[in-house]
């Protein structure tokens, strides 16, 4: 990971400055440079606060839209902990956060369908504050399996109420923490509105259970779109589209048809497709070949975990969710760990990553990176691990080390 920002980011962020040092001199010709100091009242550094005030200002002008920042230069993110050990991720987060003086506050929600700690009023809360805030964490919050009247978990309700589309999962090799296949590199993209989790479910006769799976066009277009323009931002060169059209051949055969669709506005992207099944081996055998997969709910939610499994486990890879406004961040393969609540041993690696994933979507390159390099260097030395890489370490012990390796380097 670069340790400076780059040449072109300096540039930028120098430009933010004057772009802010402008405002300031116009504004003291008006005589309202008093009114424009009181705004800089934030923990930030002058020159910061500047920055992010004129970030947004370009974006009101048209540029790229950026969450948007509070007065004092902060950012305020909805956090929902969730269940198992999600509640000791997400304050290992906010331990290194506060260490790092990162300028987000979190709003905090405890929603659970396990704990009590359920209701249509609470979850209501729960998607306001997303809504407001535009960028949430969250833990995994269990779905019980006895069937108690309502097919949909909170799960399923939060991504369909904020069109939370496409599921992201980054399964990169860890420096410093040697698996089967080393210097992994893929992307999971996963449909997750639709598939085998619509939650129909009857049964038509006693003993006969009909669960629906819904594949529509609109959807499939959709996610397989998502797909490559990642591919082409990323810079990345192939998309493979997963799938079992061999034996459900209308709705798999409308999600294939609608990818290679797709791919033919795409080019300078290489496009393949591949049995789910075959694709599970593959990925054990040469996972190498895969660039891009993108695929429909089911077969996603398996191959995250498969995936996982490649470089170190749940513990270590990160997620995260999107719609057309909002973006969800948290573990790449969603385990709640409940064997390990209250035991000081999950491994916070996944969430931590996360959380830098989201202050990147933010905008803070400085402390993104300063929080991943940090995480990266912990597991690289090999001197602090948790129980699931190897070693004896608390989920305590690794946060202090991912602290002591928190760098505050000048941004210029």
């Amino acid at each position: 990971m670069p340790t400076a920002l780059k040449p072109h980011r300096r540039r930028i962020h120098f430009l933010h400055i004057l772009s802010g040092l402008w405002i300031m001199m116009a504004a003291a010709l008006r005589g309202s440079v008093v009114t424009l100091a009181k705004g800089l009242t934030g923990t930030g550094p002058w020159w910061q606060q500047l920055a992010a005030r004129s970030l947004n200002m370009t974006a009101s002008l048209g540029g790229p839209e950026a969450p948007p920042a509070r007065a004092d230069a902060t950012f305020k993110v909805t956090m929902v902990p969730g269940d198992g050990v999600g509640p000791e991720l997400m304050t290992a987060v906010k331990e290194v956060f506060k260490a790092g003086d990162v300028p987000v506050e979190f709003e905090e929600f405890h929603l659970s369908e396990v704990q009590h700690m359920d209701s249509d009023e609470k979850l209501e809360q729960v998607l306001a504050s997303m809504k407001t805030n535009r960028v949430a964490m969250k833990g995994k919050i269990n779905t019980p399996m006895e069937f108690k009247g309502e097919l949909a978990g909170f799960e399923m309700k939060i991504r369909r109420r904020l069109d939370l589309f496409a599921n992201v999962v980054h399964v990169n090799s860890l420096p410093g923490y040697s698996t089967r296949h080393n210097n992994l590199d893929l992307v999971i993209i996963r449909e997750q509105t639709e598939g085998e989790y619509s939650s129909l479910e009857h049964e038509s006769v006693p003993g006969v259970i009909e669960c629906l799976k819904i594949i529509t066009r609109e959807k499939s277009r959709r996610i397989a779109k998502f797909a490559f323009d990642y591919a082409t931002k990323k810079g990345r060169s192939k998309v493979t589209a997963v799938h079992k059209a061999n034996i459900m051949k209308l709705a798999d055969g409308l999600f294939l048809q609608c990818c290679a669709e797709v791919a033919e506005l795409y080019p300078k992207i290489k496009y393949e497709n591949i049995i789910i099944d075959n694709c599970c081996m593959q990925l054990v055998q040469n996972p190498y070949q895969f660039d891009v997969l993108v695929m429909p709910n089911l077969y996603g939610n398996i191959i995250d975990n498969l995936a996982a499994g490649l470089v170190g486990g749940a513990g270590v890879v990160p997620g995260e969710s999107y719609s057309a406004e909002y973006a969800v961040f948290e573990t790449g393969a969603r385990h709640p760990f409940a064997q390990a609540v209250g035991r000081n041993i999950a491994n916070p690696t996944a969430m931590l990553l996360s959380a830098a994933n989201m202050l990147h979507h933010l905008n803070l390159e400085y402390h993104s990176n300063m929080v991943s390099d940090a995480v990266r260097k912990v597991i690289k030395q090999g001197k602090v691990r948790t129980r699931d890489l190897g070693g004896y370490s608390t989920t305590g012990d690794f946060v202090q080390a991912v602290v002591g390796n928190l760098r505050h380097r000048p941004m210029y």
